[in-house]
C-alpha cells in the first residue's frame, strides 16, 4: 500500500510512521525537511513547503497513493488546499481532527463518535469543526473520500501529558515535582480524562488506512483506561520518584487569571471524559490499547532521564505557575479570614 504523511514527524504521527514502516507500508512523509529523529529504514521525504501550494502541486504531480493522511491540516484554508491537491489522486484521506472539538460542556460524560461537535472555549476546536464540515460535504457532494480521526490527549517518550503543563518543555513539571515545588491541577483533581500513548494510536490509524468502508465516518482512537487528574499526576511522581505537592486550582480561577488557558481547560481537559471505542474496534477487528498509563509514563521519565540536555525547564512558564499559586492562596487565605471575622 502506497501512502502519503503530510507531516509525520510529531508526538503522535512519529509512532505511526514507525508502525507503518514495520508493517511494510511503502510510506512517504512529504514535510519541510526537517526531522528531530532519525526515520526508519524505507520511509521516504519530500521537501516541501505545504504553505506554497504552488511548489506542493509541483511536487505531487503524477503522484498517485492509496492514503494520504494531512497531520498538520488546522483551518478551512488548509482543507481547500488540500482537496485541490489531493482530490482524485488518493483511494482515501485522513483527517486528523481532534477530541476537543466535542460538546463542551458535554451533556454526558461517555464520549461516543454521535457526541455533536461543539466548542465556544476554544478556537483550534472550533477551526477543526468548520475543517470536518468542509471535508464531509466535499464527500457528500464530489465523493471525496475522507476518513475522519479525532485523537484525544496522546503522548509519547518525549512528552509529559499533564493538564496544566508547558507542552514544549513538558519536563518541567517534573522538575518542580523533584524540587519539591507546588504542581497545578485544575479543579479538585477528580474530574476523569484519558491519556493514550502514541503507540496505541499507531495500531488504530493503520487498520483504518486503505479501509475503504471508513470512508465518510469519523473515529477516536484512545485508550480504554480512564482516571481522575488526581491520579495521572501521582502516577507521574512515583515514576519521576517523588510524592508530588498538588495544589487544587478552580479552571475559572485559572482562566480568569490567564486566559489563554481558557480553550486547554475549560474547552477540554478539566471536565470529565471517557472514550467509547466501540466503533474503532468494530471497524479494526483486535485494536486494543495496551500501554497503561503507568508503564507509558516510567518509560518517558526514563527517556528524559537518559539525557540532561531532554530537560529542559519552561523558566516562564515556572513564573507564571509561582504566580498564580501565589495568587490563589493569597485569595483562599483572604477569604478565610473573612469569613472567621
Amino acid at each position: 500500500m502506497r501512502v502519503l504523511f503530510v507531516g509525520g514527524t510529531g508526538i503522535i504521527s512519529t509512532a505511526c510512521t514507525r508502525l507503518a514502516a514495520e508493517v511494510g507500508i511503502d510510506l512517504t512523509l512529504l514535510t519541510r525537511g526537517h526531522h528531530a529523529a532519525e526515520l526508519p529504514a524505507g520511509v521516504k521525504t519530500l521537501a516541501v513547503d505545504m504553505e506554497d501550494s504552488a511548489a506542493a502541486a509541483r511536487a505531487l504531480a503524477g503522484e498517485r497513493f492509496d492514503a494520504v493522511v494531512d497531520w498538520i491540516a488546522y483551518t478551512p484554508a488548509h482543507i481547500e488546499r488540500d482537496l485541490r491537491l489531493f482530490g482524485g489522486r488518493t483511494r482515501q484521506y485522513i483527517f486528523i481532527s481532534s477530541a476537543s472539538a466535542y460538546q463542551k460542556p458535554a451533556t454526558d460524560y461517555l464520549i461516543t463518535e454521535s457526541t455533536p461537535l461543539a466548542n465556544p472555549y476554544w478556537e483550534y476546536s472550533r477551526n477543526k469543526i468548520a475543517c470536518e464540515e468542509r471535508f464531509l460535504r466535499a464527500y457528500r457532494e464530489e465523493g471525496f473520500p475522507v476518513t475522519i480521526v479525532r485523537p484525544s490527549f496522546t503522548y509519547g517518550d518525549t512528552l509529559i501529558p499533564l493538564a496544566v503543563n508547558s507542552f514544549t518543555k513538558s519536563y518541567t513539571v517534573v522538575d518542580r515535582m523533584r524540587r519539591g515545588k507546588k504542581v497545578i491541577v485544575p479543579g479538585d483533581g477528580s474530574s476523569l480524562w484519558v491519556l493514550t500513548h502514541n503507540s496505541d494510536f499507531a495500531k488504530g490509524l493503520m487498520g483504518l488506512l486503505g479501509h475503504e468502508q471508513s470512508i465518510g465516518h469519523a473515529f477516536h482512537i484512545t485508550s480504554d483506561e480512564a482516571m481522575s487528574w488526581d491520579q495521572y499526576y501521582r502516577i507521574v511522581g512515583e515514576a519521576a520518584g517523588v510524592e508530588p505537592q498538588l495544589v487544587h486550582i478552580a479552571s475559572d480561577f485559572i482562566a480568569a487569571c490567564l486566559p489563554e488557558e481558557l480553550g486547554g481547560l475549560t474547552g477540554d481537559k478539566s471536565v470529565s471524559v471517557v472514550f467509547d471505542n466501540s466503533k474503532i474496534k468494530r471497524f479494526v477487528p483486535g485494536y486494543c490499547a495496551t500501554m497503561p498509563f503507568g508503564r507509558g509514563i516510567r518509560r518517558t521519565i526514563a527517556w528524559f532521564d537518559a539525557d540532561p540536555a531532554r530537560k529542559q525547564i519552561d523558566a516562564e512558564a515556572n513564573a507564571t505557575w509561582d504566580k498564580l499559586i501565589e495568587a490563589y492562596e493569597d485569595g483562599a487565605r483572604a477569604a478565610a479570614t473573612r469569613f472567621r471575622g
